[in-house]
């Protein structure tokens, strides 16, 4: 069964920086695709970064290139996106995400949300300014 839990969410000031945490279990995470999204109310999710081929290639939407950074620690079984210089316009609740291939990844769907079957629970993230 896979699971993912998110952490690391939190309330900062525009400029500032947080790092998410995504625990992954019951997934061969280490060579699929995986990923972190984000919802804001009223909005749809969309896709913020995703990586695979064991971390070795990552992909960004345009909004968040340059200030987020997607990792992954295979010995520790976890996924970050660190994010600097945020804005209050990040502000949205964050999901961990895993696709059922790595086929997702590699595709013009990649940042498409209903592409990925599994789910963390979410972490919020506000920004004020």
């Amino acid at each position: 069964q896979v699971q993912l839990v998110e952490s690391g969410g939190g309330s900062v000031q525009a400029g500032g920086s947080l790092r998410l945490s995504c625990a992954v279990s019951g997934y061969t995470y280490s060579s699929n695709c995986m990923g972190w999204f984000r919802q804001a109310p009223g909005k749809e999710r969309e896709g913020v970064a995703i990586l695979y081929y064991g971390g070795a290639s990552t992909y960004y939407a345009d909004s968040v290139k340059g200030r987020f950074t997607i990792s992954q620690d295979n010995a520790k079984n976890t996924v970050y996106l660190q994010m600097n210089s945020l804005q209050p316009e990040d502000t949205a609740m964050y999901y961990c995400a895993a696709a059922p291939s790595l086929d997702i990844c590699r595709s013009w769907r990649r940042l498409i949300w209903y592409e990925y079957k599994y789910w963390g629970q979410g972490t919020q993230v506000t920004v004020s300014s």
